[in-house]
């Protein structure tokens, strides 16, 4: 039995550990970047609860409109392509836009007044929502393409590594992307749970300035993007001192380190259509016209689905299908869907969870994700996406009917039942324990997949291709977020900040319906994805 834990202990963490490469570090500095940026996250449900009366219809459609920057992710993945040897200056343009983000928040919270005599506090809210997912598509684009050139052409003297070896490497730091990102979200969790131990008894004004210091604290992530190409660029000139005593020439050198393996050419149909996209989604944002999230999706969907029929071009026959499968399986799986807004303030304000309970239970969720992906790792590298997708889906649907259950009393008839053990905070948990695993493991055979088969001088492109069109995904769930608010109408509690008088009162009885339709949607639109696509004789990564 202990042979058998070794073994898979072994063949599943401990020998990604002996596969890490210090090239590698440089592009798990950017994601874990990344992960680190959650660490907000709890800071800003409690500050838009109690601060901000915004609607939980209009935080979906705020959400879409912060998910349209990941939509732009494939023109620049292309630009990354073209600026190769200067594509750093995209992580420092979003490092600054993330800190001035930040800068935002810290000044809502610590100097609000001040704020508020520039415009009001909604609309830095919204500002600051919005600038930031602009600095981290950037600087995720730069990562994926700092993923690629990670992986080593040449060994120790200098002579081209077997493909086998590079297929390896790339599938590995792929993996080690993701265990950077859940690895970040881990960190915050930890300081979440720090940082909000005992918050339930503290007064108004200690939890604000717990939630200030958060949001100071939440610097660190430009500053660790930025450490990451700084990184880079030392790892660059040691290996360019390397092959120089290795008897290679300059201009070899400069072409090994700072080129792609081939030189990539504009396209001018992604550049064009890119910029008309940006042009419309101004015109339209800024017009406030009627169902402008409705045109902009549409948009989006008709710019992105032609530049992929324009890339698939550049793929052989099978490569082609596959490539188009996949991408309507993972389109459909993350395009779901949620409850919104209305069902965290329902868990806060009807079962009691505090900031203190849900910082424990966004670090088990991070904790079990990051344990997920080497429980999962040979699954994930053994089956197609078509059949994972297939047992997440069964899965979830199953995790979704303790909360159903929750909002009809469950907690009440366990807790009645094993003497108070078994209570919503109990449930809580080990729902979010089962669920938890899951989280990651669609997006590594599809992320590995791209970097071992897209063309050599098309990488950044192509990752950022996927990334753009699965963002695009989360841009329907928002607006399918938004559409869902609107028809069941779940509201919090509102007070006037003056008098403290309640200005909307408090209404969840439409959230079973919601949780119910929601689910029904989960099980039912993932599986029809599948068959159409076996229809349609495509097949899946």
């Amino acid at each position: 039995m202990l042979t058998t834990l070794y073994r898979w202990i072994d063949r599943n963490i401990l020998e990604l550990g002996r596969e890490l490469r210090l090239s590698y570090l440089p592009p798990l500095m950017v994601y874990c970047a990344a992960g680190v940026s959650g660490l907000t996250g709890i800071v800003g449900t409690f500050f838009v609860k109690d601060y901000l009366g915004l609607s939980a219809a209009f935080l979906a459609a705020l959400g879409f409109w912060a998910g349209i920057p990941w939509a732009l992710k494939m023109p620049i993945g292309h630009l990354v392509d073209l600026m190769w040897r200067h594509k750093a200056g995209l992580v420092y343009l979003g490092a600054a836009l993330i800190a001035t983000s930040l800068a935002i928040m810290i000044g809502l919270i610590g100097q609000p007044e001040v704020m508020r005599a520039v415009m009001p506090v909604e609309a830095w809210f919204v500002l600051s929502t919005l600038l930031s997912p602009v600095g981290y598509v950037m600087q995720d684009a730069v990562a994926d393409a700092m993923t690629v050139e990670a992986v080593p052409r040449l060994d120790e003297h200098g002579r081209p590594l077997p493909d086998d070896a590079v297929r390896l490497m790339h599938t590995t730091m792929q993996m080690l992307g993701r265990v950077a990102i859940i690895g970040g979200t881990v960190l915050v969790s930890i300081a979440n749970v720090v940082m909000f131990a005992g918050a339930a008894s503290l007064a108004e004004a200690q939890k604000v300035a717990i939630y200030l210091r958060i949001y100071e604290y939440a610097m660190i992530i430009p500053l660790l993007s930025v450490s990451g190409v700084m990184l880079a660029g030392m790892l660059k000139r040691r290996e360019a001192r390397r092959l120089a005593a290795l008897g290679r020439d300059r201009a070899e050198i400069d072409r090994l380190l700072h080129e792609p393996q081939e030189k990539t050419a504009p396209n001018w149909w992604i550049l064009g259509g890119s910029a008309a996209f940006i042009a419309i989604t101004l015109a339209v944002g800024l017009s406030g016209i009627d169902y402008g999230e409705e045109l902009i999706f549409t948009a989006s969907f008709a710019v992105i689905g032609f530049m992929i029929v324009r890339l698939v071009r550049e793929l052989a026959p099978d490569a082609r299908r596959m490539l188009l499968g996949t991408i309507i399986v993972i389109f459909v799986f993350r395009a779901l869907p949620g409850p919104g807004a209305g069902a965290s303030w329902w868990m806060i304000d009807e079962l009691g969870f505090d900031q203190s309970f849900l910082s424990r239970l966004d670090l088990i969720t991070s904790g079990l994700t990051l344990a997920g992906l080497f429980l999962f790792r040979r699954f994930m590298a053994e089956k197609s996406i078509a059949q994972i997708v297939v047992f997440l889906t069964v899965t979830t649907t199953l995790l979704s009917l303790p909360i159903i259950g929750m909002f009809h009393g469950l907690h009440h008839w366990t807790a009645n039942l094993t003497g108070g053990m078994v209570d919503a905070r109990f449930i809580a948990i080990a729902n979010t324990a089962l669920e938890s695993p899951l989280g990651q493991v669609s997006m590594v055979p599809m992320l590995a997949w791209i970097a071992n088969s897209a063309p050599p001088h098309l990488k950044a492109t192509y990752f950022a291709v996927m990334a753009s069109f699965t963002n695009l995904a989360l841009s329907a769930a928002q607006l399918g977020t938004k559409y869902l608010n609107e028809i069941y109408v779940v509201s919090r509690a509102v007070k006037d900040a003056a008098t403290g008088a309640i200005t909307t009162p408090a209404n969840y009885g439409e959230l079973g319906a919601l949780l119910v339709t929601v689910t029904v949607l989960g099980l039912v639109l993932p599986l029809a994805a599948i068959a159409l696509t076996r229809l349609l004789g495509l097949r899946s990564a």
